[in-house]
């Protein structure tokens, strides 16, 4: 990865990062997440808006949270890659990095949660499927409701999670979503910690259940909410070009 990171710096630097990515005009609130590099698989997360003067502020955060065990590895975003960089790919214990579209909830937890009426929310049932297999690049990475319950072996392996608290709350992070590529990774949510953040995760974006309620209480649909992650150094580094807040 310190290839990676190397040629991802040099690239942003003297070739052009105008052409790589620019935050839509259109975005007026994003998660960023930041980590120490590359390889870490912790991350700090806040929730910031545009005021009514069209300024960033902080208006939850900053917050602990978790990332792929293995760290990070650029995905695919609204962002463009630079050309021979290495990519999120499926099982590689990477989180995605760059900017995403933040999609739909999916929720099974028994305390309903607050959202903006135009964020849909679907509850999970049995009957639905988020499909991780290679094999199946019509399916790849986009959810499935069948008319009855998992029944088949396959079925039952790409089934959404029902009975575990972690993923009880889960927030679509919109990787590998535009035309899916098998293989490129899938399946990319927020969703609550492990073990109170002791436990990373194999590429989702995991936080406390108190804060993950917190920012899904104030997403708005209409300020076009967006998750920029990146390790501090790059964002840094890319804050003017890429016109990061």
């Amino acid at each position: 990865m310190r290839c990676l990171e190397q040629f991802f710096i040099i690239f942003a630097l003297f070739f052009g990062t105008h052409v790589l990515a620019k935050l839509p005009s259109t975005c007026s609130q994003a998660i960023v997440g930041t980590s120490r590099g590359w390889n870490d698989s912790h991350v700090q997360l806040s929730l910031i808006e545009k005021n009514s003067q069209g300024q960033w502020q902080q208006v939850l955060g900053p917050f602990k949270g978790r990332l792929g065990h293995a760290g990070l590895v650029l995905g695919r975003g609204l962002h463009k890659n630079p050309a021979g960089s290495t990519l999120k790919r499926e099982g590689d214990g990477r989180s995605p990095a760059g900017i995403f579209r933040i999609e739909g909830l999916y929720t099974t937890c028994k305390i309903p949660v607050k959202h903006h009426p135009r964020l849909p929310e679907l509850r999970v049932t049995s009957a639905d499927l988020w499909v991780s297999d290679v094999r199946r690049p019509d399916l790849y990475n986009r959810h499935i409701r069948l008319n009855q319950p998992a029944r088949t072996a396959w079925e039952k392996k790409e089934q959404m999670r029902l009975n575990d608290h972690a993923h009880s709350i889960k927030l679509l992070i919109g990787h590998n979503r535009d035309k899916p590529i098998a293989g490129a990774g899938s399946s990319i949510f927020f969703h609550i910690w492990r073990r109170n953040g002791a436990a990373a995760t194999a590429g989702c974006t995991t936080m406390s259940e108190g804060n993950i309620r917190a920012i899904i209480a104030r997403l708005d649909p209409a300020k076009k909410p967006l998750y920029i992650l990146l390790p501090r150094e790059q964002y840094m580094q890319l804050r003017g070009p890429w016109r990061l807040p």
